[in-house]
């Protein structure tokens, strides 16, 4: 059984105690192929370093995370555009709008998410959108830039129906992690009703640990959790979920 962590970022400082052990706990239970988001250009080395440790199992990508959109995102900008001439990503992400900390950078952020579409579509890179309090602004973008090329992937989904079929309907896949397992979480109640070629399973650790170890650091051996609630959810056994999805990455990620 393969699984896929599409979204989980393992160069964090919450894991400077006991990064390799976590890793390997991971690999352990399956989960061999781990899609490594960006934030900004403090953490690329890290990333990189991650990639030279775990050859076969780190898929690396490049962007600039919407809530480290501030007065200097233009170099920052320029530094994601330099990694991406410079060598391959699978995609460009984490990148979209977030206005739950800061309302007032909404204008930069749109600004830095669909220039980072845009290189996106360049390279024929998939994007990972990450979206809080913000469904409207980002459809709003995604509106203005759909095309063919444009697809990838709605990091933690936790909109509406009405909002997972909008976001399919820009060809994202819908990001489920530990938000499925929360008993306030809701997108339970309605994701049998998405057909499962739309969903990859992701943890975005350290955060949003899934029940029963929400409120704790999060890690990417606890997307079986995740699994183990799609199997209740789609009623079929935990093999098919972590093939479909597995499969769905390969789709979005071209590896």
């Amino acid at each position: 059984m393969i699984i896929t962590d599409t979204h989980t970022h393992l160069y964090s400082e919450a894991f400077d105690e006991d990064r390799n052990d976590m890793i390997d706990r991971a690999i352990k239970q399956g989960i061999s192929r781990f899609f490594i988001p960006a934030i900004d250009s403090e953490y690329t080395e890290a990333m990189l370093q991650l990639e030279k440790n775990y050859p076969n199992n780190m898929f690396l990508m490049m962007g600039l995370h919407p809530t480290h959109v501030k007065d200097n995102y233009k170099e920052e900008l320029k530094h994601v555009e330099e990694m991406l001439a410079k060598r391959h990503f699978y995609a460009v992400g984490e990148i979209g709008i977030d206005l739950y900390w800061d309302k007032s950078t909404l204008g930069i952020q749109q600004e830095a998410f669909k220039h980072q579409i845009r290189l996106a579509k360049q390279y024929k890179l998939p994007i990972v959108i990450h979206c809080r309090d913000a469904f409207n602004e980002i459809f709003e973008v995604l509106e203005t830039e759909k095309s063919d090329d444009l697809f990838g992937i709605f990091h933690c989904f936790t909109g509406t129906l009405e909002q997972a079929h909008q976001a399919i309907s820009y060809n994202m896949k819908l990001g489920i992690g530990g938000v499925a397992t929360f008993k306030n979480g809701k997108i339970d109640a309605f994701l049998n009703q998405i057909d499962i070629k739309h969903i990859v399973l992701e943890t975005d650790s350290p955060y949003l640990a899934p029940v029963p170890y929400r409120g704790k650091r999060n890690e990417s051996a606890y997307i079986i959790k995740v699994l183990e609630k799609l199997v209740d959810i789609y009623g079929v056994d935990i093999e098919v979920i972590a093939a479909n999805t597995t499969q769905n990455s390969k789709d979005v990620f071209k590896i």
